[in-house]
């Protein structure tokens, strides 16, 4: 059983998003990042409550901006998913997990080294310019699920 239920067209923008992402941090970059979307659909919890496609995660709009970056700034999301890229989209959607990104919910290049914590969540780990960072314990049980 997937993770998460998808159609074909939920592969196609999640792997726009994972290469817009990550596509510098190769394959296990682009991996690590649809942990963080998936893991974002299954929370419901903290920001995430609610969101019950992958369309809405990859849209959401948080303090007035699109949680992605990549939504508004970057060319490369809207340029066609490639098959590869769709391939790595559709193994986080039905199975992959690892860590650092395995229960993360946010992460981000801060362009220097990682801090411990970031929005006060704790750091899980850093994998080349990304840092990631998993809810506080007792904050959001549902991400370590499944």
């Amino acid at each position: 059983m997937p993770r998460a239920n998808y159609r074909s067209s939920d592969v196609s923008l999640m792997a726009r998003m994972m290469r817009a992402e990550a596509e510098g941090e190769g394959k296990l970059g682009m991996l690590y990042v649809g942990n963080v979307i998936v893991n974002r659909l299954v929370a419901n919890c903290l920001d995430f409550k609610g969101l019950r496609s992958i369309n809405s995660v990859i849209f959401q709009v948080q303090g007035g901006n699109f949680s992605f970056e990549a939504v508004q700034k970057g060319n490369v999301f809207y340029q066609r998913a490639r098959t590869s890229e769709k391939r790595l989209a559709k193994q986080n959607l039905d199975y992959w997990r690892q860590h650092p990104g395995k229960y993360a919910l946010w992460y981000f290049n801060p362009h220097a080294p990682c801090p411990p914590t970031w929005y006060d969540q704790p750091q899980s780990g850093q994998f080349k310019n990304h840092c990631y960072y998993e809810p506080k314990a007792g904050t959001c049980d549902s991400v370590y699920q499944g």
